[in-house]
């Protein structure tokens, strides 16, 4: 169950068939999730609360076949490798991985040697994948470093198109969002047909946020729900989090359209009460499915001189705005909704937020659509 089957409408634009960053043709999402042990830390053997993810972003051979992308910083306490390349080049030159802060290394090496296996032994290639974390030792052994490159290869293996799985699954195992259990959320948008009927979706990894300042759809739920309520699981963790989010379209924009649709994630996150706090990582990575064919390397003997472009006008590109500011906020929206409550190590327990409590809520304040 998500935001639209309780009743609560982001928005004035329509999703799309799964209502998914997978509704942007050729984008696929894999997970491995890691649960393993109860009780108290012992650095090493857990509890382990994590994961993998891993985004596809079209249905060929990235490193070979990049695509347009641009990239945005909120607050940049936190990690997302490649994006030098990305902002320099203006393209995605390989699958984006997520998981926890201490993994990104593990992550980032076991996607070079998933490119590695992609290229003929005697190309001529190098790799700087995209690879973002977030913080999840509140729950999880992150000094246990369990995070293997096989779960890498795992979530790769494992990606699909389609309706994909939310909450505490792959990287978003053992994450907290505004004080209640977060994780993985997902939503997309269609803009209408005079914009172009071009499919934006979003995917975030959401471990942010305070409990006062949730809001959802204009209400707000911190308020309502407050920790007295139901506790968050480290008052002192509820400053320190960070949240990712990803950004895909079929819309044929340019590196700077890209760079432009990242920025507008912050929106989203803004309205659910984010504000990219002091010690927050909040990075927005978005990337356009168009214009196929751009020389992947200046190594090439093959490389075209010039390379034919559509651009979208930039006199509709507010529609796209409008959608990755919707799909974001309702991202963040059905994580909420989908993760459940878990606890991790030394008995810290992330509360999932109560669909029945939030319909209330809505309720009564009148933003329910019944």
């Amino acid at each position: 169950m998500r935001a639209r089957d309780y009743g609560i409408v982001i928005g004035t634009l329509a999703p799309g068939p799964n209502n998914a960053i997978t509704d942007v043709q050729g984008v696929r999402v894999g997970f491995t999730t890691l649960i393993e042990g109860e009780g108290a830390l012992v650095m090493g053997r857990g509890p382990i609360r994590t994961g993998v993810t891993v985004i596809l972003p079209h249905e060929g051979n990235i490193w070979k076949d990049p695509l347009f992308a641009g990239c945005h910083r909120l607050n940049g306490n936190g990690e997302m490798t490649g994006l030098e390349w990305v902002k320099e080049s203006g393209m995605l030159m390989s699958l984006i991985g997520l998981t926890n802060t201490h993994s990104v290394g593990v992550v980032r090496d076991a996607l070079v040697r998933d490119a590695i296996a992609r290229h003929n032994p005697d190309d001529t290639f190098w790799a700087l994948p995209v690879v973002a974390e977030t913080y999840d030792g509140v729950l999880n052994d992150i000094n246990g470093l369990h995070v293997k490159p096989e779960h890498v290869f795992q979530a790769i293996e494992n990606a699909s198109s389609g309706p994909i799985a939310e909450g505490a699954v792959g990287s978003g195992t053992g994450m907290i969002c505004h004080g209640f259990k977060g994780g993985i959320g997902t939503a997309s948008r269609v803009v209408s047909a005079e914009s172009g009927s071009y499919t934006v979706g979003v995917l975030v990894q959401a471990n942010h946020g305070r409990r006062e300042r949730l809001q959802i759809n204009g209400v707000p739920v911190g308020e309502a729900i407050p920790d007295t309520e139901v506790p968050v699981p480290d008052p002192l963790t509820m400053v320190r989090g960070s949240i990712i989010a990803i950004v895909a379209t079929d819309a044929p924009l340019i590196p700077t359209q890209c760079t432009r649709l990242a920025q507008r994630a912050g929106l989203g996150v803004a309205r659910v009460g984010g504000v990219g706090e002091h010690t927050s990582g909040d990075l927005f990575l978005a990337f356009s499915t168009a214009n196929r064919g751009i020389p992947a390397s200046e190594y090439s003997d093959t490389s075209p001189l010039t390379v034919p472009l559509t651009m979208l006008s930039n006199t509709y590109i507010t529609d796209l705005f409008d959608a990755v500011v919707e799909a974001t906020e309702e991202a963040i929206v059905n994580t909420l909704l989908a993760a459940e409550t878990m606890t991790g190590r030394d008995g810290m327990t992330a509360y999932g937020l109560q669909p029945a409590r939030l319909v209330e809520v809505m309720r009564n304040y009148g933003r329910l659509r019944e």
